[in-house]
C-alpha cells in the first residue's frame, strides 16, 4: 500500500493537537492507508511541542519538527513537505477545520491517477462580511496574477511525489503554497468541502497578519501594484494637460488664475501619488533584497519521529537536536 504523508502546520495548537493526531490515526487505519503524520511546530509559545513529542511516543507514524522561531505557515508547509516520506503528501490544518474524512476521498482520487487533488471550499464557515469581501478581492487579484481560478483555493490539498518534488525545487524564499501548487500543473482535480467550526482554541490570524499576508503574496505573485503606479501616473499626466490648457486659455484671454487653492490641491495630490508610488516600488525592492540574500525559509531546531519511521526498535520516539 502506498504511503500517505500528512503535513500539519501547528502554531499554539495545544488545544487541538492530540485530537488531530488521534482522529487522523483512527480514520487512516480504518481505511487501511499507510500514513505518516508530520506536525511542524512554527515557534509556538505554548505546550504544542510537548504534545507533539507525546503524540510521537503514542504513535510511531508521527514525525515532529520544531522551528527555532516563528517562520510562518508557508515555511511550515514546505518544511513538512521536505520531510515527507510518502508516495503522496497532503497538507491540512491542525485545528481540523479541514475535514479529515475528505482526506480519504483525496487519497482515492490520487490512486485513480490524479497528481494534484485540491480541496475547494463549498462554504467558508462563519466569517464577517468584511473578511469575506477582503478575501474575495485578494483571490481575484491572485487569480489574475497566476491565470488560475483561486476564488475557492485553500491549503488543503494532496499531491503526488512528483508534484511535491517540483515544489521543493523552486528556490524562491517568499513562497505562497496555494499559488505555487496550482502553478506547477500536473493532472489535477478538486474535492469540495465545508469548513468546519473550530472545536477548541482560537484562530491565530489577526486582521493585521491577514493584511500583511495578503500584501506579501500579492507582491510576490503579481505586478498589479506596479501597474497601478503606471496608471496613476497616466491619470496625473492627463489632469496636468487639461489644467495646462485651461491656464493658457485664461492667460491669453486676460483672465489670470486667482489664488493658490488649485496649485496647493495639485501639489498635495501629485505629492501623495509620488509617495504612494515610491512606497510600492520600495516594497518590491525589499522583496528582491530578501530573495537575493538567499537565507533559508526556516531553521529546524529539533526533530522527533517514531522509531519505526527511522528504522529502529519501537521502544520510544527519538528526539534529534
Amino acid at each position: 500500500m502506498a504511503k500517505l504523508s500528512v503535513v500539519l502546520p501547528a502554531y499554539n495548537e495545544e488545544a487541538m493537537l492530540l485530537k488531530a493526531a488521534e482522529t487522523l490515526k483512527e480514520i487512516l487505519e480504518k481505511e487501511k492507508i499507510e500514513y505518516q503524520l508530520i506536525f511542524v511546530d512554527d515557534g509556538s509559545r505554548d505546550q504544542t511541542w510537548s504534545l507533539i513529542t507525546e503524540a510521537a511516543r503514542r504513535d510511531s507514524h508521527v514525525t515532529g519538527i520544531h522551528f527555532s522561531r516563528n517562520f510562518g505557515k508557508e515555511a511550515a508547509i514546505f518544511a513538512g513537505l521536505a520531510n515527507a516520506e510518502g508516495d503522496c503528501a497532503a497538507v491540512m490544518d491542525c485545528d481540523l477545520q479541514h475535514p479529515p474524512q475528505t482526506l480519504v476521498q483525496m487519497y482515492r482520487l490520487w490512486q485513480e491517477g490524479y497528481e494534484v487533488v485540491e480541496g475547494v471550499k463549498r462554504t467558508r464557515g462563519k466569517e464577517s462580511a468584511i473578511h469575506r469581501a477582503s478575501a474575495g478581492l485578494f483571490y481575484k487579484i491572485m487569480s489574475s496574477a497566476t491565470k488560475i481560478d483561486m476564488s475557492r483555493a485553500s491549503d488543503f490539498k494532496l499531491m503526488d511525489r512528483r508534484a511535491v518534488d517540483s515544489l521543493l525545487e523552486m528556490p524562491e524564499r517568499n513562497a505562497f503554497f496555494r499559488a505555487m501548487s496550482s502553478w506547477i500543473g500536473f493532472r489535477s482535480t478538486t474535492v469540495e468541502f465545508d469548513v468546519q467550526e473550530r472545536e477548541a482554541g482560537e484562530s491565530k490570524w489577526s486582521t493585521r497578519s491577514l493584511i500583511r499576508y495578503a500584501l506579501t503574496n500579492i507582491v510576490g505573485y503579481s505586478s498589479a501594484p506596479m501597474q497601478m503606479v503606471t496608471g496613476a501616473g497616466a491619470v496625473v499626466f492627463l489632469m496636468a494637460v487639461v489644467l495646462g490648457i485651461q491656464t493658457l486659455v485664461k492667460y491669453f484671454s486676460g483672465h489670470a488664475v486667482e489664488g493658490f487653492t488649485t496649485v496647493i490641491l495639485l501639489l498635495l495630490f501629485i505629492g501623495s501619488v509620488i509617495m504612494i508610488s515610491l512606497g510600492i516600488i520600495g516594497y518590491y525592492i525589499s522583496r528582491i533584497y530578501e530573495e537575493v540574500k538567499g537565507r533559508p525559509r526556516y531553521i529546524i531546531s529539533r526533530k522527533i519521529q517514531g522509531e519505526t519511521l527511522s528504522g529502529r526498535t519501537p521502544e520510544k520516539a527519538q528526539e534529534k537536536s
